[in-house]
């Protein structure tokens, strides 16, 4: 399993970081490898909205829907799957004096011939974390001024659909 973990602190404040986070469309805005990333149903956010994500990874596009597990106060649970691997994205947000901290984890999960490419991805994957927490600094810090009543926020209290797939 690959494991890949980075924490920021933003000039924003915990609110609007969260609301931004809560739609894995912005993704293709800050993550390098995300070509797009497309909302699959509509309706408000919430557990269980799908987005299908476009990455290009060593020279290689790749498919990926993702869904929105769980969202609660401070915490977002994103579950992806495709034929070659499983990826779950955990996103911990967190109040500063001076904005907000966010911690950022992936880990992914090869599958099958897949699994052999580990090692090559595990590499990959740890520059593009670099760069990614890079993008997403700037991208969540040009939400600071924002009015938390600005932003769509999960519902509370928690809800969390069942098990994740295996």
């Amino acid at each position: 399993m690959i494991v890949v973990e980075r924490t920021l602190a933003v000039t924003a404040a915990a609110g609007p970081v969260l609301g931004y986070l809560t739609d894995f469309g912005n993704t293709a805005a800050w993550d390098p490898a995300v070509q797009r990333t497309t909302r699959q149903d509509g309706g408000p956010i919430r557990p269980g909205a799908s987005w299908l994500q476009v990455c290009r990874i060593l020279g290689l596009t790749t498919e990926m829907v993702y869904t929105l597990v769980a969202a609660e106060p401070g915490r977002l649970l994103f579950h992806g799957r495709n034929e070659g691997a499983t990826c779950t994205d955990a996103v911990t947000v967190r109040p500063l004096a001076t904005g907000a901290e966010v911690t950022y984890r992936v880990e992914l999960e090869m599958h099958g011939l897949a699994k052999l490419a580990t090692p090559l991805m595990r590499v990959e994957f740890e520059k593009f974390g670099t760069a990614s927490a890079v993008a997403l600094t700037g991208a969540l810090n040009a939400l600071a001024g924002m009015r938390t009543a600005e932003v769509q926020f999960p519902p509370a209290p928690s809800t969390v659909l069942g098990e994740l797939p295996t």
